[in-house]
């Protein structure tokens, strides 16, 4: 089970977050209304952390010219991109890519079908009008429909109590290959909680006990 930590931007939070998590992915946003936008590359640490970054309906030459400059392993496509860009960027770079389906209240599958040759993993969020970051979950009964080979992650309002949620809904669906965290997990937009997250990864990976509750 992958875990991604998004929204990351400030130092200090950066270093903890590689020093206390590792995670296997961190997320870098890349749009300019998001709350934890990342202004320049400059402002970051060097890090051994995968980085992903979050785009939304975002150029071609400038998601390059990002991957370039940030060091980028994947691409996180979280707008209205449509099949055609998506396969024009697949031969225009060996990144990984991901597409980010919004779920409202349910999904076409069939949609989803032509990005399958392109992608290497879609990412299943929360609609909103924010792209993302919003805290709400959506329903994820929706997802053990889900038709395809390819792995996905979860995210939308992932916070610590969900552990359970996702491992049985990965029992379900062994698609599930990992899990976006962001806003649940956040003192303000772009610095993370580390206890939270380390919380977190504990029950995840199933380190850590239960807690029991006296009758």
């Amino acid at each position: 089970m992958q875990i991604k930590v998004c929204g990351m931007r400030e130092r200090e939070n950066i270093l903890a977050l590689e020093r206390e998590i590792a995670p296997d992915w961190m997320g870098l946003i890349f749009y300019p209304k998001s709350a934890r936008f990342v202004p320049n590359a400059e402002s970051l640490p060097k890090t051994n952390l995968q980085k992903v970054g979050v785009f939304v309906n975002e150029s071609e030459e400038e998601i390059l010219k990002r991957v370039d400059e940030y060091g980028l392993s994947a691409i996180q496509l979280h707008g209205k991109e449509s099949v055609e860009f998506v396969e024009a960027l697949a031969q225009s770079t060996d990144k990984e890519i991901w597409k980010v389906i919004s779920v409202k209240d349910t999904i076409e599958w069939d949609l989803l079908r032509g990005y399958l040759p392109f992608i290497d993993k879609f990412l299943f969020d929360t609609a909103t009008i924010a792209h993302g970051g919003s805290g709400k979950k959506f329903d994820w009964q929706v997802l053990e429909s889900y038709p395809f080979e390819k792995g996905f992650l979860l995210s939308g309002g992932l916070d610590e109590s969900c552990a359970d949620e996702v491992l049985a809904l990965a029992a379900k669906v062994p698609q599930l290959a990992g899990v976006d965290l962001n806003s649940k997990f956040e003192f303000e937009p772009a610095l993370k909680n580390i206890e939270k997250l380390k919380s977190f990864k504990k029950r995840l990976l199933g380190q850590e006990e239960k807690p029991t509750t006296d009758n």
